[in-house]
């Protein structure tokens, strides 16, 4: 309950009291009205899928070094920022620590953007400790994408090897960009980091979105890839989770680079558009989005979690900073409330989030729609706690 400013509630009970003392004095005080109940508090749904995780895998059996595991614990990172439990923090310094020497060296040859996404947690251990080895496996990201291969418009291929060469896929600006930008304000390397990302996502923006807001899942610049159109070098669909990885990395640059960088209004109108496309897209009964974002229609396609985190925390974000109208707040509720539907606790006391689609190479709308759909997978997980610790609080 809101509580009324000292002055206001001083003045309320002058006035209540001259009321009872004008009253006849046969006129008895009335009865006092019954309290009523306080409104349970919320869960901290953070908090219960960190401990619940925590308590599922120990810092060595997590998994490697890997993109989905580094999604989930930044998400962790976000939890311990509020929460300041030591025990999330130590957590991840003890995952990392198995990867990164003493002497900062790394065994990652980083020759793929998803093999990126961890070096967030990187930035993050500097941060927080000063410790420099952090910096020295950091700057060995950094220093790759110098000789990364590009298309000829300067986008980074999604990896160097020729099953991808030349291509283009929306999920590959979230496992970089974030980190270039947080690497820039770290170490102080901005003035490049912050025209990088915020090149690659124009980039990949101009090739990727289509006139109804949504970004096809890849583009392959050689038109080679079997699921390329000839003319276009786009993939047939608009999987759910490329497009939300996308939605992430723009708020998370748009936040980062000045006011005066010369593609930020580039990227704004990308966002506007995006966001028009999600607003339009978004299932009514249950304030999700589909797995294949624009054919809700057929009876085979299903309304995944792990986008839906994602798409919720970049309309609540985008309206926070100014980037969207005012309108999308309500979109992003919707979403919010929805997501929520798809969480619970077990008869262990643990937190289940379901209706996640295990990782997904680019296909046609038959293969989006068949994927597994997982419970606890780190890629929902770690959406999840992104988009809780933006909306929470609402």
């Amino acid at each position: 309950m809101r509580r009324r400013p000292l002055c206001a509630a001083l003045t309320a009970l002058a006035l209540t009291t001259a009321g009872l003392a004008a009253l006849p004095a046969a006129v008895p005080p009335a009865a006092a009205a019954p309290a009523l109940p306080r409104p349970a508090a919320a869960p901290d749904w953070s908090t219960a899928v960190v401990d619940s995780t925590m308590a599922r895998y120990t810092p060595a059996g997590i998994g490697g070094w890997s993109y989905p595991v580094g999604l989930y614990l930044y998400g962790q990172y976000l939890t311990y920022r509020r929460t300041h439990d030591p025990r999330y923090l130590t957590y991840i310094k003890t995952y990392v620590d198995r990867f990164v020497k003493s002497d900062g060296s790394i065994d990652q040859s980083f020759n793929s953007l998803d093999s990126m996404q961890a070096g967030r947690l990187l930035v993050i251990l500097h941060h927080e400790t000063g410790q420099d080895r952090y910096r020295r496996a950091a700057k060995k990201i950094r220093d790759r994408l110098t000789t990364y291969p590009r298309t000829s418009d300067g986008g980074f291929w999604h990896a160097d090897n020729s099953s991808r060469a030349h291509q283009l896929w929306a999920d590959g600006v979230y496992m970089v960009n974030p980190f270039l930008v947080e690497y820039g304000r770290e170490f102080g390397d901005s003035a490049y980091t912050n025209d990088e990302a915020a090149r690659q996502l124009a980039v990949y923006g101009s090739h990727l979105q289509v006139g109804n807001g949504l970004l096809r899942h890849a583009y392959d610049e050689s038109r080679t890839a079997s699921w390329a159109d000839p003319q276009t070098g786009l993939a047939p669909e608009h999987w759910c989770r490329a497009v939300g990885w996308y939605a992430m990395a723009i708020v998370n640059v748009l936040d980062a680079i000045p006011e005066n960088q010369p593609r930020r209004p580039q990227l704004l109108g990308i966002f506007r558009n995006l966001a028009a496309g999600l607003e339009r897209y978004q299932d009514p009964a249950g304030g999700r989005w589909f797995q294949v974002m624009d054919k809700g229609a057929r009876n085979d396609d299903w309304t995944e979690t792990s986008c839906s985190s994602m798409f919720t925390y970049a309309l609540s974000r985008g309206v926070q900073q100014g980037y969207l109208d005012p309108h999308y707040a309500a979109v992003a509720r919707r979403g919010y409330e929805g997501v929520l539907a798809k969480i619970s606790v077990g008869a262990d006391g643990r937190t289940n989030l379901a209706d996640i689609s295990v990782g997904t190479n680019v296909g046609d709308y038959a293969y989006y729609a068949a994927r597994t759909r997982a419970v606890n997978d780190f890629h929902g997980l770690g959406a999840f706690l992104i988009m809780n610790e933006q909306l929470r609080g609402e």
